[in-house]
């Protein structure tokens, strides 16, 4: 059981220093998957840092009659200067797990999947390949309760499935406090909820009802609604032999756009989870990193739209071009007939 009494937290910067989360007040049982919702900002990394002994509250306590682990995805807690390998040594040795050291070494480099990585200093990792050696080694340890912050939106498709299924073997073992922008995901592996708004803290019994919550009090409609509420579409006309249907080079471009900026906001929020001090430095400028190498990106395809446009632009105006040089030329006019000259007066 967790047990959360009277807890606030906030950071001090030059824009002022409200309170991200105030006066919280949770008893989280045990054997109970639970899923935090709400906004960017709303303070659902920080509780998670707090819960997993990563930050301290300004006022409250946390009391943990658990096995908690640190929390997977959210990129820090390494030494930047040791390789993944050192890492994963040192921390099984702080666990009293120096007996079967090799095993976890080779368990986590195995299931992180970064290569030749695993022999470099962590420093030198993306945010995505730390969230992987993170997720590895949370799961080379039993816990009662493991604590996940977008860790399953880690990695390509064959390991984002790698890592559900793994969280679901666990669930089945241990409890689970999961932060993911992934409703689905929340619905299938926790039962319970707590919504995040404004500083407080609502608990669920029922993970639909806290989702149910932020949809209220955002006025955020529910996909189901929206393909209801959608109109009919008009039939579309058979495509000739030979052509296929696909989408056009700016439609592709936009997409990879929004695919794009679906993967900066949740390093955003990351990013002001972090707090502002000497240790964190090394993963602040890691996530600010990746987020201005996708922010370039992004400028890339807009850039690429913005030619496309153009050349649309040209191709439409060729055929005015065309039409004012094939005008017929005005037929000559006959020249009048030089008159006859007069006599000259005498």
């Amino acid at each position: 059981m967790i047990k959360i009494v009277n807890l606030y937290k906030r950071y001090h910067n030059h824009h002022g220093s409200d309170w991200v989360l105030r006066d919280i007040n949770l008893t989280i049982p045990r054997n109970v998957s639970v899923g935090l919702v709400g906004r960017n900002g709303a303070g659902k990394s920080t509780l998670l840092r707090l819960i997993g002994g990563m930050d301290s509250p300004d006022k409250g306590a946390i009391s943990r009659q658990c096995r908690v682990s640190w929390p997977i995805g959210l990129g820090g807690g390494f030494q930047g200067s040791m390789t993944g390998r050192q890492n994963v040594k040192f921390v099984a040795r702080i666990h009293n797990h120096s007996g079967d050291t090799h095993k976890i070494i080779s368990q986590v480099e195995e299931f992180a999947e970064i290569g030749e990585a695993f022999d470099e200093p962590v420093k030198t990792y993306s945010s995505g390949m730390r969230a992987r050696l993170q997720f590895g080694l949370s799961l080379a340890f039993d816990f009662d309760v493991y604590l996940s912050d977008e860790a399953t939106a880690v990695g390509d498709r064959a390991f984002k499935a790698k890592a559900k299924q793994a969280f679901a073997d666990r669930v089945s073992k241990a409890s689970l406090i999961m932060v993911s922008h992934g409703e689905g995901i929340l619905k299938e592996m926790c039962q319970a909820g707590i919504f995040l708004d404004k500083g407080k803290a609502a608990w669920y019994d029922d993970i639909h009802d806290a989702i149910k919550a932020y949809h209220s009090a955002y006025r955020i409609s529910s996909p189901a609604k929206k393909q209801k509420a959608a109109k009919p579409k008009a039939a579309r006309k058979p495509a000739a032999q030979g052509k296929t249907d696909s989408p056009s080079p700016i439609a592709t471009n936009r997409k990879e756009i929004k695919r794009i900026q679906d993967q900066i906001a949740p390093l955003k929020e990351q990013l002001a989870a972090l707090p502002k001090d000497a240790e964190q430095a090394e993963s602040r400028q890691s996530l600010e990193a990746e987020i201005a190498s996708l922010r370039k990106k992004i400028r890339v395809h807009r850039d690429i739209i913005k030619q496309l446009n153009s050349l649309e632009e040209n191709d439409s105006e060729e055929p005015n071009k065309e039409l004012r040089t094939e005008e017929p030329e005005k037929a000559e006019q006959p020249k009048p007939a030089p008159s006859a000259p007069q006599a000259p007066t005498q």
